[in-house]
């Protein structure tokens, strides 16, 4: 189980929850932040710095949101396991479902 990063974030990133994680697991996309799914040891730290509440347990993700858990699963797809997102800095791409998101988080 793990946490995501939902639809709040496209192009806010805030990045206080980077700050707060003790693991080093929120990785930078072009247009919002990612949490890698086997990096996550389930903390919570993130979730309640999050200023747009984008962040949600695994199971507690909005249904209109379902698809952002794929979306951090498979953004690191050919990435693997970096171990760490200041080693790594930004990534240069996002998922295609942050790809189709509408400008700024909007619904």
């Amino acid at each position: 189980m793990t946490y995501v990063i939902a639809q709040p974030c496209v192009d806010v990133k805030d990045k206080g929850c980077i700050e707060e994680c003790p693991v080093d697991c929120i990785y930078e996309g072009l247009r919002t932040l990612y949490i890698h799914p086997d990096e996550c040891v389930d903390c919570g730290a993130c979730e309640p710095v999050c200023p747009v509440e984008a962040i949600y347990y695994e199971d507690d993700v909005p249904e209109e949101w379902t698809d952002y858990y794929r979306a951090n699963v498979e953004f690191f797809d050919g990435l693997g396991s970096p171990g760490g997102a200041v080693r790594t800095g930004p990534i240069p791409r996002d998922h295609p479902v942050v790809q189709a998101a509408p400008p700024g988080g909007e619904a």
